[in-house]
């Protein structure tokens, strides 16, 4: 188990995780913006 969490490379789960978290959070900060500023 630990032999193979080692053989991970942890910088490239990194990277992988914070674009997919700028992918996510992008679109909900944009939605939040709009819908603040414009009033429906």
């Amino acid at each position: 188990m630990l032999e193979a969490l080692g053989n991970i490379n942890f910088e490239v789960i990194f990277q992988l995780l914070f674009v997919s978290l700028i992918m996510l959070a992008g679109p909900i900060v944009i939605f939040l913006l709009a819908f603040r500023n414009g009033d429906m």
